[in-house]
Order: C-alpha cells, then sequence, then structure tokens
C-alpha cells in the first residue's frame, strides 16, 4: 500500500494555501505522517520589499512568518490533534525552494499546494509556481483546486483563522 511519510505544505497566507494545509491534514492523518508547514521570503522581489538589505525589512518578515506559522500549528494540534508538524522559513525564489531544495533536504515525498496563490499579474510576470513545482519536483505534487467538500468552481474558504488572513479580508 502506498503511504507518504513526509508531507510539505508551501504556505503564502493565500486561501488556496491553507485550503491545502486542510487537505493535506487529512492525508497526514490517515497516513500517520510528518507535516513540513513551508513559508517562503522570496528574495527575488526585493524591489517589492524595497531591498531585502534593510535588516529590519527582513526582521519584520521573518516576524510575520514565524506567528503566521505558529498560529496555524497550534490550531492544526488543537483542532485535528495531530502533533507530528514543523514549521520552517527559507529565504530563496519559492519555484525553487519547494521543487528542489526543500524536499531534498527532508525527504518529502508529496507535496501538497494550493493551484495559485499569486494575482493574475504576478503569474504572468513571474510564472506560477505551481506550475514550476509539479512540472520540476522529484515527488509527488497534488494541486488543491477544490473547497473542503470537494467541489469545483464554488467559493474557497479557509478552514483557518490568523491574523494574517483576517488583515487581508479587510
Amino acid at each position: 500500500m502506498l503511504k507518504y511519510n513526509s508531507i510539505v505544505v508551501p504556505l503564502d497566507t493565500s486561501k488556496f494555501a491553507e485550503l491545502a494545509l486542510a487537505k493535506a491534514i487529512g492525508v497526514a492523518t490517515r497516513n500517520k505522517s510528518h507535516l513540513d508547514l513551508l513559508s517562503i521570503i522570496d528574495t527575488h522581489q526585493s524591489n517589492y520589499y524595497g531591498g531585502l538589505s534593510n535588516g529590519a525589512i527582513v526582521n519584520s518578515l521573518v516576524e510575520d512568518a514565524t506567528e503566521y506559522l505558529a498560529e496555524l500549528t497550534s490550531q492544526i494540534k488543537e483542532k485535528y490533534d495531530l502533533t507530528d508538524i514543523s514549521t520552517h522559513i527559507r529565504f530563496g525564489n519559492p519555484k525553487t525552494v519547494i521543487a528542489f531544495d526543500f524536499i531534498k533536504d527532508h525527504q518529502n515525498d508529496l507535496i501538497m499546494m494550493g493551484a495559485t496563490g499569486m494575482g493574475a499579474l504576478e503569474r504572468v510576470m513571474n510564472g506560477s509556481v505551481t506550475d514550476f513545482v509539479t512540472r520540476n519536483a522529484t515527488c509527488d505534487v497534488l494541486v488543491v483546486r477544490t473547497n473542503l467538500a470537494n467541489e469545483p468552481g464554488q467559493k474557497i474558504e479557509s478552514p483557518f483563522r490568523t491574523k494574517m488572513n483576517q488583515d487581508q479580508e479587510e
């Protein structure tokens, strides 16, 4: 029987990423798998961040990512009773960090990620991270496109409540 031992979920605070996390929790529970939550600070977006050479900006981004991952981990442990979880923050290009570097370092055998996290303009300018990962990763990739009831075309809602996603709704 096929069993996934180590699942990574890249998280960018989008509803699709958090939906992928919710579905990954189900897969991890059924497989008794380790779950890695991964946040990537995109160093290739230095113009967006005003240049990553500013230590205050870097510290702020790391603090935000740390808080976000801690909130998710707390909710997962409390609501789903899943405790084999690790959180990670990486710097770099999300495409290569997910498809190559992280899974090599952590021996993940499944990547579960949302269908999209970027806006349409970002996808045109940079290309889709999800597309790159599905084409290049050396392990299985499951792309989440449907809501928790697996209904395509329905409104996507995150099952998690974090400071980050509440700020996005305002």
